[in-house]
C-alpha cells in the first residue's frame, strides 16, 4: 500500500478515506471563533428573528392573546389605511414630533460641542454633565418631572409668572402639549454632542489658520470648513436621532397618562401601537403598526443614504 500527500498535508493510503474538504478545513480553523459568537447567535435567533417573524405572521392575524390566531390576510392593513382615524393622527404626531425635534436637537448638540471644542478649561466635567441627559432623559423618572414642571402650577409657570406673564396648563393644552416633549427630546442633547466633539476634534487646526489668513471670517469658516468636513458626523447623528425620535414612547406614555391626550396631541405611533396590543388586547393589528413603522423607518433610512451624494462630503 502507498502512501501520499494529500492537498491539505495529511498523509492518507491510496484508496483510503478522501481528504476533507476546503470547507471543512476552514470550519476547523474558524471554530473558537464560532464557539465565542455561539451566545450572540442564540439570542439573534431566539430574541430578535424568531420574535420579528412571528410579529411578520401575526399582522396578518386577528390575534387577542387568548385564543389561536386566525388568518384574515391584509385586512388589518386595508383597515390602518381606510378605517383607523386614530392610526392618521398617531402618524401626524410622530411627524411633527420627529421634524421638529431632530433639527433642533442636533443644531443644540453642535452648538455646544463647538463652544466645548475652544479649550475651556474643566472640558471633562462639562462632557459628563451635557452627556447626563441622555442617560437619564428616556427614564420614566425624569418624564415625570418633566408633566410636573410643565404643569399648570408647575416651575416654569411660576418662573413665568415672576416676570408678569400668565402661562398656561402646557401638558393639558393640546396647543402645547406635544411642545413639552420636543423640548424633553432637545434637552437630550447629550449623545450627539459627544460625537460632534470628537469629530470636531478631528479637523485640523491649520485649515483655520489658513482661512484666518485669507481673511475669512467665523461665519463663513464655519460653512465652507466646519460644516463640509462634519458633513459625516452630521450624517451619522441625523439617522440615529431619526430612528430614535420614531421610536419615541416613554414620555408620551408619562406625560400623558398612557392615553395620549389631550385629543391626541401627544399619541405618538409607538404608544398608538402599545394601547392596541396591551390595552384593546389586538395583537394581530398591533404587530401590523409595528411592521409599518419598520417599513416607515427604512424608507427614511434609504432617502438619507441616497442623499449623502449631495450634502456629505468624504475624505475623497
Amino acid at each position: 500500500m502507498s502512501i501520499e500527500a494529500q492537498p491539505d498535508g495529511a498523509i492518507g493510503a491510496r484508496g483510503g478515506a478522501a481528504p476533507a474538504s476546503p470547507t471543512w478545513n476552514a470550519v476547523r480553523r474558524n471554530a473558537a471563533g464560532y464557539l465565542f459568537l455561539t451566545p450572540w447567535l442564540i439570542g439573534f435567533l431566539c430574541l430578535t428573528l424568531g420574535p420579528a417573524l412571528m410579529s411578520l405572521y401575526l399582522s396578518f392575524t386577528d390575534f387577542d392573546l387568548l385564543q389561536d390566531p386566525q388568518f384574515i390576510g391584509m385586512q388589518n392593513y386595508v383597515r390602518m389605511a381606510t378605517a383607523d382615524p386614530k392610526f392618521i393622527a398617531s402618524m401626524k404626531v410622530t411627524f411633527i414630533y420627529v421634524v421638529l425635534s431632530v433639527p433642533l436637537k442636533l443644531a443644540f448638540a453642535l452648538a455646544v460641542a463647538m463652544a466645548l471644542n475652544r479649550g475651556i478649561a474643566g472640558l471633562p466635567i462639562y462632557r459628563a454633565v451635557f452627556y447626563l441627559p441622555s442617560l437619564l432623559g428616556a427614564s420614566v423618572a425624569i418624564a415625570v418631572l418633566w408633566r410636573q414642571l410643565f404643569a399648570a402650577d408647575g416651575m416654569v409657570n411660576s418662573v413665568l409668572a415672576l416676570v408678569g406673564i400668565d402661562g398656561p396648563s402646557w401638558i393639558s393644552n393640546p396647543r402645547y402639549s406635544l411642545y413639552t416633549l420636543v423640548a424633553l427630546s432637545v434637552w437630550q442633547f447629550g449623545s450627539p454632542m459627544i460625537i460632534f466633539l470628537a469629530g470636531l476634534r478631528q479637523i485640523p487646526a491649520d485649515m483655520y489658520e489658513a482661512a484666518s489668513l485669507d481673511g475669512a471670517s467665523s461665519m463663513r469658516q464655519f460653512w465652507k470648513i466646519t460644516l463640509p468636513l462634519l458633513s459625516p458626523v452630521i450624517f451619522f447623528n441625523f439617522v440615529i436621532q431619526t430612528i430614535e425620535a420614531f421610536k419615541a414612547f416613554t414620555p408620551a406614555f408619562i406625560v400623558s397618562g398612557g392615553s395620549g391626550g389631550p385629543i391626541n396631541s401627544t399619541l405618538f405611533y409607538t404608544l398608538y401601537l402599545y394601547q392596541e396590543a396591551f390595552g384593546n388586547f389586538r395583537m394581530g393589528y398591533a404587530s401590523a403598526l409595528a411592521w409599518v413603522l419598520v417599513i416607515i423607518i427604512a424608507i427614511f433610512t434609504a432617502f438619507a443614504f441616497l442623499s449623502t451624494r449631495y450634502w456629505v462630503h468624504y475624505d475623497e
